[in-house]
């Protein structure tokens, strides 16, 4: 996916549509959030498969192999998926890891509270219809959207229900403490030792849960924030460097066109033409 955002529906027809294409378990270069209001959603995610009927929330984390068959119950479905990019909502996107790393598919209850959901994916719908989208107001309604989503998560998984995993535990914590510092020249000893474990053990449960060691979670949330900058601001890219804890402004090109394939300021002009067009 080349753009920042999309949002699109998937109906009974779209769905035998993809039932009848080879469909492979896959991972994506971008984050992935699908709401059903009709039909079901077949999920094959952790190395699992399960079945989830609407009214239902799902969200893939970039990088997760999975693979996903929406399906049409009484002959209807009515699924909104929305893609976005990392950077796209970059405050927030740390957090649906923390969030939805052991938990993809929740079922959710007919009502009200549901139905904000959809209304958002509609104003959001509507929004990208218009000849000059307003990527600010998008952005805006999709965190409100995760924000409403997280509220119902936690109704039905309260925080308490995973007290015994510290695992899981010892990696929100890490993240939580990864946003307060990213921006700061710090490696993995500092972050162990903000969690009071050894660095081996912060590796091996980085590697368990998001499949990247410390030091690659650490560069992967400057690269969004840099993309974020980028994109949002006119800051040029040393001060861009130097705001994320670089020290050398030629290394921090070349971190970021090894991980984006392109250099800060083209990554910068291709982003601008997009949002523009």
């Amino acid at each position: 996916m080349q753009e920042l955002f999309k949002i699109y529906q998937v109906d009974a027809y779209e769905a035998a549509r993809i039932a009848a294409t080879p469909n492979e378990p896959h991972t994506h270069s971008y984050e992935e959030l699908m709401i059903g209001s009709a039909g079901a959603l077949e999920h094959f995610i952790d190395f699992d498969s399960v079945t989830t009927r609407a009214p239902f929330v799902s969200f893939v984390t970039k990088g997760k192999v999975h693979r996903v068959y929406p399906k049409a119950v009484d002959g209807q479905c009515a699924i909104w998926v929305i893609r976005f990019k990392s950077e796209f909502i970059a405050e927030t996107t740390f957090q649906l890891y923390a969030w939805y790393h052991k938990q993809a598919d929740l079922s959710l209850e007919v009502g009200p509270c549901f139905d904000r959901l959809l209304t958002v994916c509609e104003l959001m719908a509507a929004e990208m219809q218009q000849e000059t989208p307003d990527y600010a107001i998008i952005r805006q309604l999709l965190s409100a959207l995760f924000t409403m989503v997280e509220g119902e998560r936690k109704k039905i998984h309260p925080e308490t229900d995973y007290a015994h995993n510290t695992k899981h535990i010892s990696f929100k914590n890490f993240l939580a403490v990864l946003e307060e510092n990213y921006h700061r020249p710090v490696g993995v000893e500092y972050y162990a030792e903000k969690l009071f474990m050894s660095s081996r053990n912060l590796n091996l449960i980085c590697q368990d849960i998001l499949g990247q060691s410390v030091s690659e979670i650490i560069e992967t949330r400057k690269l969004i924030e840099a993309k974020n900058l980028l994109i949002s601001t006119d800051k040029t890219v040393s001060e861009i460097a130097y705001e994320l804890g670089y020290s050398d402004n030629a290394y921090f090109s070349n971190v970021f066109k090894k991980k984006s394939g392109e250099s800060p300021g083209a990554f910068r002009k291709e982003m601008q033409a997009k949002l523009i067009s």
